[in-house]
């Protein structure tokens, strides 16, 4: 997969992990577990460029002693998951082209 495609994938899929609840590294790790094999290292320079973009928000909340930092998506982080949905329809139309188009060949 191109890198850039797979990086705006990720990032996509970070924001989507936190678009219903506040959450923590380990936790949407854990969450993204499922679907793709995550670092925490990736993990967090995801999470910084997309606080850096303003499409999340970050809180530290003590818990069991410690400081935790929490997640928390903003408007624009769920303007990028609906323009990524859209894209991607874009993108499967185009690969439903390409299918029909080599059933000729």
């Amino acid at each position: 997969m191109d890198a850039q495609l797979k990086r705006g994938v990720l990032d996509v899929c970070v924001l989507a992990a936190i678009k219903n609840e506040d959450s923590y590294g380990y936790k949407i790790i854990k969450d993204l577990k499922p679907i793709l094999e995550l670092s925490e290292s990736t993990l967090y320079t995801i999470l910084k460029r997309l606080e850096e973009a303003n499409m999340l928000v970050v809180r530290s909340a003590e818990y069991e002693g410690r400081l935790r930092k929490y997640y928390h998506i903003t408007p624009n982080g769920l303007r990028r998951i609906e323009d990524f949905k859209n894209e991607w329809k874009e993108i499967m139309e185009i690969y439903a082209f390409i299918e029909r188009e080599e059933r000729y060949l």
